[in-house]
């Protein structure tokens, strides 16, 4: 699998609890952006649920929505479209700072790394499965980036120094509380 790009967002992991609990908001009706499943997301002005740019401070992944269309037929789906009209919008995300996250790289990552933060990649998205496509950008390392890389995800075919590897994260910009120090 590390040597193969097959992107599929912020996937939540574990959570120290080990429970991880999704929260419900909304999406705007008519929202004119894309959400894809597993996609950063922000909580807006008017406390609905946006897509988080590249540099924004986010809450944590869009995991789905439900809503009423207007022939009244209630639907479900992982992605929220853009533009979609509705009423009764449920918006499904993680919000919890202490959710530990997989994404994949889109270069590699050594143990060198561990401790530092990356940003991921502008937002994409797959039209036909509804998850998102965004990375880990191992070129963004900054001191202060959206997330801090913790470790690789064990498995036999996922180990430091591969092209694609599927790292391990938290939320360090979390717009909810302070700001997480790279170590």
């Amino acid at each position: 699998m590390s040597a193969t790009s097959a992107p599929f967002g912020l996937r939540p992991a574990y959570h120290p609890s080990g429970v991880i609990r999704p929260e419900m908001s909304t999406v705007v009706s008519g929202y004119a952006t894309t959400i894809y499943q597993n996609q950063p997301v922000k909580i807006a002005a008017d406390g609905s649920i946006q897509a988080a740019a590249v540099g924004d401070r986010f809450v944590g992944s869009f995991q789905g929505v439900e809503w009423t269309d207007s022939d009244g037929r209630r639907r479900f789906s992982n992605k929220w479209t853009a533009s979609t009209a509705g009423t009764d919008i449920v918006a499904w995300y993680t919000r919890d700072p202490a959710i530990v996250y997989e994404i994949q790289s889109n270069a590699a990552l050594t143990l060198a790394n561990v401790g530092q933060e990356f940003d991921f990649t502008a937002a994409s998205g797959s039209a036909v499965v509804g998850i998102s496509t965004q990375m880990l950008d191992v070129a963004s390392s900054a001191a202060n980036a959206g997330v801090q890389f913790l470790s690789i995800t064990p498995g036999a075919d996922n180990a430091y120094g591969d092209t694609y590897v599927i790292a391990q994260v938290r939320i360090s910009e979390h717009q909810l509380v302070a700001d997480i120090a790279a170590f």
